[in-house]
């Protein structure tokens, strides 16, 4: 009986594999197609030399759902329902713009559904740019870098950690104690039990778990998602049982009896408060910087995409109202970044405000562990590329020193991030980050939603695993537009979300940073060569890792 048992999980095992096989030479087939096209192929290296090297194809659907959720989850939704609130004057206004974040963000997903399956490679918008704008070379390559390396840190997410840290230990607020926890620091219990401890060096941590022992951070990464899940469950089911007038809430149906009564009136606010909601939602796309590492993605990508938005769609929207019923409008209005710990001070009580605000610094811990994952394989493929970089590119888009995972892609990251943590005071930089994170990607996102357009004129015949409906596309790019047009009014206070600091700085700042990319492009391509008297001459490298890198010589101009 034992011998039949394992013939017939044999040879359904060699059903499975067979299957498999031909699963995956049908999905490299159709990844294939648009790069056998010169014209659409992203970059100067061919599909397999873009998916050469490190640790291969090991994400299945399921983790890189949770890789969408961690990254969507983080500090967004248990932090900037005040400042949205805030900006737009009520509680109506404010669930509306989570709404309209939620659509904004599925034609966005839809949109990098098209492209993510037409170029199935890691880097997301970077390879995107690069198939539509070709010329002048490298241009788009050069603007991505900069945006990319510059905002691509994680400070906001480490400020509400450390908030909530905080306040678990119940200790004051201030902007040293915030940062010393987000760098590394001690924290100090007034209770006999604990004297100190030691808060693990947040973003130094996450850096070498994902650099030495990738599976370990990937294990990591969905087990925090799966917490966060559980987390905002947790907040959604106690704002019914508020509902229900079984706690200590007096009135749970008080926001909502005249839910738009003080709505903003300004272009401005909305705008910004918009920008805020889609940072928020931001991260539905980060399977698309990971495509090197993702098994079947063609597949994987058109379901962990809708699945991954949707999950959290549904919980931010469920939280909110939840929010709105335990606390009232000027008590959410003036917590700051600290909603949640408002929510749980006013269901449970002081004590469960400490003790629950733990889970909450996980949950942006969770945070960090995924965008970081995310950020360091975008800058390892900006370096493979041959953007210069100081030390030379070869070293930062290596898989340098486990040979399986870009560990120097994680320390460009950590650097922008240190900066922005230590720098500037938290009550200020924590919405103006969220502004400049914000703005500069939706120029991007414009760009990258007429490139779809022009694809399509372009070429009609191209391979399209997914295609977005056209009407989703001209909603998305019609939005971004506004979003880019908006923050120029002026703001009904007149000075917005981040006094003293101008209500339009954050859009010149993060103009700036854009026009910063085209500068260092005209600098590397132009201005040095003809000053110098060389030409650049790329070739291609492999390095003992396995990874494929472009490398440019300069060669004398007699």
């Amino acid at each position: 009986m034992s011998t039949t048992w394992w013939s017939r999980l044999s040879k359904k095992q060699e059903q499975d594999r067979a299957f498999e096989s031909q699963s995956s030479e049908k999905d490299q087939r159709i990844q294939k197609e648009p790069d056998d096209d010169p014209e659409l192929s992203p970059g100067e290296l061919t599909f397999e030399e873009y998916t050469a090297g490190g640790l291969g194809r090991h994400l299945g659907v399921t983790s890189c759902t949770l890789l969408i959720v961690g990254r969507i989850i983080g500090t967004g939704i248990f932090s900037t329902p005040s400042s949205i609130l805030s900006g737009v004057g009520s509680v109506g206004a404010s669930l509306m713009l989570w709404v309209l974040g939620f659509l904004l963000s599925f034609c966005g997903l839809f949109i990098w559904l098209e492209f993510g399956t037409m170029f199935p490679r890691s880097g997301g918008e970077k390879v995107y740019l690069e198939a539509v704008y070709k010329k002048p070379k490298y241009l788009a390559t050069a603007v991505f870098a900069v945006n990319s390396i510059l905002l691509g840190f994680t400070p906001s997410s480490c400020i509400v950690s450390d908030f909530f840290i905080l306040v678990a230990a119940d200790q004051t607020v201030d902007r040293w104690n915030e940062r010393a926890i987000a760098l590394g620091g001690m924290i100090s219990y007034t209770t006999g039990m604990l004297r100190s401890f030691t808060w693990p060096l947040v973003i130094f941590f996450v850096i070498l778990i994902h650099g030495l022992a990738p599976k370990t951070g990937v294990l990591i990464m969905d087990l925090l998602s799966i917490f966060k899940i559980a987390i905002l469950m947790f907040v959604v089911i106690t704002g019914w049982v508020v509902f229900s007038g079984k706690t200590s809430v007096a009135d749970p149906h008080y926001n909502f009896r005249n839910a738009f009564a003080g709505s903003s009136t300004s272009s401005n606010d909305y705008a910004t408060a918009t920008f805020k909601v889609l940072i928020a939602y931001g991260g539905w796309s980060s399977v698309n910087y990971v495509m090197n590492n993702v098994r079947d993605p063609v597949r994987t990508l058109k379901i962990a995409g809708p699945l991954g938005l949707g999950i959290c769609a549904v919980l931010y929207l469920l939280a909110n109202v939840a929010y709105f019923a335990a606390a009232t409008k000027t008590e959410i209005d003036e917590s700051g970044v600290a909603v949640t710990s408002l929510f749980f001070g006013n269901v449970f009580g002081p004590a469960a405000e400490r003790a629950l605000a733990i889970f909450i610094a996980l949950s942006a811990l969770g945070n960090i562990v995924t965008v970081t994952f995310a950020a360091a394989r975008v800058n390892q493929e900006l370096a493979k590329e041959g953007i210069p970089i100081p030390f030379g590119n070869k070293f930062w888009a290596s898989n340098w020193p486990t040979g399986k995972s870009p560990l120097p892609g994680l320390i460009i990251h950590l650097i922008p991030s240190a900066i922005t943590i230590i720098a500037p005071p938290p009550n200020i930089a924590f919405p103006f980050i969220l502004d400049i994170e914000g703005y500069p990607q939706q120029i991007i996102n414009l760009f990258i939603v007429i490139g779809l357009f022009y694809l399509r004129w372009k070429k009609p015949d191209a391979v399209r695993p997914f295609k977005v409906w056209w009407p989703l596309a001209v909603f998305f790019l019609a939005a971004s537009a506004f979003l880019l047009i908006a923050p120029f009014l002026r703001p009904a206070n007149g000075v917005g979300d981040t006094p003293p600091l101008p209500y339009y700085l954050y859009c010149l700042v993060g103009i700036s940073i854009i026009l910063a990319g085209g500068l260092y492009w005209a600098v590397w391509r132009i201005v040095l060569p003809k000053v110098f008297g060389y030409a650049l001459v790329p070739r291609k490298e492999t390095l003992d890792d396995g990874t494929v890198v472009t490398v440019f010589s300069n060669k004398k101009i007699d």
